[in-house]
């Protein structure tokens, strides 16, 4: 074959399917091994593996794809003519060709991702993920619910009827709770929802979105709207690109009613006991009116954010000072401090837009670094590492895919990039920064902030602003471990001098999964479950999110918005699998 043809990226996309069914055909490993770089990857999402695991390495993925592959009746692999077309692109700095791929298994219809380098006739990269459950697609279960047009029952119960019923749950218990009312929670309720899952979503909020609502007075998203769309209802092209805080909770309201999520406000998740002979949960509830409802749903799915709870360190002296101390999640609006002293502990995203919000309104502010932090301005460097949904090409569906195909390796070969391309352009900020006394870092083995986010939910700050008035010396920058104390009226510095406070903001983060669910299940439960978020090495993926875990009946679902509206998806294929008996 000509090497121009060749190189063509239909032709080399096509080449390969062509030989992976082969492979898959002759029943053995090997083939299937030789189609794949030494250092490919291979990332299953539900379609073989009924979880989420990434495998690394020929042989390895040789071994395992093969024997999934003839479990699950892998066949029929083919370009999607559908989607976006095979394309030559860069990625984690090198020339690819990668292409969309369908295939069929015993249980449904299938979809993937091949990477290829160019001019290798190997797969660097393969996703192969969980489409639909045969006999049981989205559209064949929202065709079997609809109403008919004729024949009607005029005199009988009516749209909103029927929903004020579902919603009340008084002559029954869902299928699935989901304790949580933030994105993370809805949008799974909204996936659940079209696969016609009795789904009811509890949260102690007194209106959908309060969680967005109630922030603080400044808030908006860090990064465009274009990563940031719900499921089946995207944001309108009139938002703005930074969405506010007001119009994301109010979205969230809008959302819960359009698509008919079960919402039950006040209402408090007090704690569950997993019933082993019922295969269910007996969960408490303490409702709005003061009233408790216990109810036994075979599925909990903890939405309480990856950090959800405020974390309130245990600060040396803290006791000694007589001003006011309140912790971020409590902090809404600078104004009152205007003309007073103001010492904000911590140098993450909160920290930085509070102490923005003081200086604007008068305050005389003070930070205290506690560790290094990341910097990087939001614009254009923070929106860098999201570059997937920038710019023409590819439908949302198809962008999603693409950012669910990168394996953890890949993906920090890319960030590392990245990071080093943003290190220049912010150069004359970092340097200010440095001079004025503030500690940086670049992520673990330098690669940005979005790894740190999986790994610990914080420790980066998207700059909007305040990192100028740090450099200029109009927010004061002291380090923790330069304190020899608090005193009644400030703290006192360890070199002999005394800096006066009235308010101290301890934007100290928040508690992670493992808390809330020690808390609200028990040590045993606690135990069973494992660690959540963060990567686990054996699996490559975040730990526990999306996906079974040691504990039946729990999940547990988080993060970003495009996070959750990518692995929504695939938490409610597994609990569809569950509730059809495909998996025990």
């Amino acid at each position: 074959m000509d090497d121009a043809v060749f190189r063509a990226p239909e032709r080399a996309a096509l080449r390969w399917v062509e030989d992976f069914n082969e492979a898959l055909a002759a029943g053995t490993a090997r083939p299937v091994g030789e189609l794949f770089e030494d250092d490919g990857d291979w990332r299953d999402t539900v379609a073989l593996s009924w979880t989420l695991q990434t495998t690394s390495g020929r042989e390895a993925i040789a071994t395992a794809l093969h024997r999934l592959a003839m479990q699950r009746g892998m066949r029929a692999v083919a370009i999607d003519t559908d989607r976006c077309p095979a394309r030559t692109v860069r990625r984690a700095g090198a020339e690819v060709v990668e292409a969309i791929l369908t295939f069929e298994t015993d249980i449904g219809r299938c979809t993937g991702l091949l990477r290829m380098k160019v001019g290798s006739r190997k797969a660097w990269t393969l996703l192969t993920a969980l489409d639909s459950i045969r006999g049981h697609e989205e559209a064949t279960l929202r065709k079997a619910r609809d109403e008919a047009a004729v024949g009607r029952a005029f005199q009988g119960p009516n749209w909103l009827d029927r929903r004020r019923a579902a919603t009340a749950y008084e002559d029954r218990d869902p299928a699935v709770l989901i304790v949580g009312g933030g994105h993370g929670g809805i949008t799974a309720a909204a996936r659940l929802g079209q696969l016609g899952i009795d789904t009811l979503v509890v949260d102690r909020m007194a209106r959908v979105g309060d969680n967005w609502r109630l922030r603080y007075h400044g808030l908006k998203l860090h990064n465009t709207v274009h990563s940031n769309h719900m499921p089946y209802l995207p944001f309108p092209e009139t938002f703005p690109s930074y969405i506010p805080k007001d119009l994301i909770a109010n979205w969230l309201e809008f959302y819960v009613d359009v698509m008919a999520v079960n919402f039950w406000t006040r209402t408090s998740f007090d704690a569950a006991e997993w019933d082993e002979a019922a295969q269910c949960w007996s969960a408490r509830l303490t409702l709005a009116d003061g009233s408790n409802r216990v109810m036994r749903p075979r599925h909990i799915v903890m939405a309480t954010s990856v950090s959800g709870t405020p974390s309130i360190p245990d600060i040396p002296t803290l006791d000694r000072f007589k001003g006011t101390v309140l912790h971020s999640s409590q902090f809404e609006d600078g104004a009152a401090w205007k003309n007073r002293p103001v010492m904000v502990f911590g140098t993450g995203t909160s920290a930085h837009d509070i102490a923005q919000d003081l200086q604007g309104n008068g305050a005389d502010v003070t930070m205290v670094q506690r560790s290094p932090t990341l910097v990087v301005n939001v614009e254009p460097s923070a929106q860098f590492y999201d570059g997937v949904y920038h710019g023409p090409g590819p439908g949302l569906d198809d962008r999603d895919l693409i950012n669910l195909s990168v394996p953890l390796a890949l993906l920090k070969t890319a960030h590392r990039e990245i990071t080093d391309r943003v290190k220049e352009i912010d150069k004359p900020l970092l340097d200010g920064l440095e001079k004025a006394g503030f500690r940086l870092d670049f992520g673990d083995d330098g690669t940005g902030w979005p790894l740190k986010y999986r790994t610990r939910g914080g420790g980066y700050y998207f700059n909007v602003g305040c990192s100028e008035l740090i450099a200029a010396g109009k927010i004061d920058l002291i380090q923790y471990a330069d304190i020899d104390c608090f005193t009644a009226n400030g703290v006192a510095m360890a070199a002999g001098e005394d800096r006066p406070a009235d308010l101290v903001v301890l934007a100290t983060g928040y508690k992670n999964q493992d808390h809330m669910v020690r808390l609200l299940f028990g040590d045993s439960v606690a135990d069973r479950a494992g660690p959540v978020w963060g990567y686990d090495p054996d699996t490559q993926e975040l730990r526990n999110m999306w996906m079974p875990t040691g504990q039946p009946g729990l999940w547990f679902t988080g993060g970003a918005f495009s996070q959750c509206r990518i692995y929504s998806k695939y938490l409610a294929l597994q609990i569809q699998a569950r509730e059809l008996g495909l998996v025990t």
